[in-house]
């Protein structure tokens, strides 16, 4: 007798698409994290918050403005500033900017037109 055919296993990839669909710790967008990091003024705001958060772990005394994320200590903080993470991060986000609405728009396709999709003049050229 042989053995029992095992039941091949399929479908894990739904569970990481629903993992990072989820919105309970959604991060900030990329030109978002842009904006705080190299507008002096708010990175201040978020670096030394004047009012304390309890929401927030450490209640939001110890923030990563690059990675958006809230660290409960001093040492938690400073130990992920060192970390190879947070550096692949901040180079990323100080020298390369965000893409602007209008960028978006025409590497969709949409914005310009050079009457390329007019039916009237392709008619006429032929």
């Amino acid at each position: 007798m042989g053995q029992v055919a095992r039941r091949k296993r399929t479908h894990h990839a739904r569970r990481d698409v629903s993992r990072a669909a989820r919105t309970r710790a959604r991060k900030l967008d990329y030109d978002q994290r842009y904006e705080n990091a190299t507008n002096a003024s708010k990175r201040q705001l978020l670096e030394a918050p004047t009012e304390l958060d309890p929401d927030k772990a450490g209640l939001g005394m110890f923030y990563c403005v690059e990675c958006d994320r809230h660290f409960p200590n001093a040492n938690d903080r400073n130990a992920h500033l060192s970390s190879k993470q947070h550096k692949r991060i901040a180079k990323k986000l100080l020298t390369e900017k965000p893409y602007t609405h209008e960028e978006a728009l025409l590497g969709a396709g949409i914005g310009i037109d050079n009457k390329q999709r007019n039916s009237d003049t392709i008619e006429t050229e032929l």
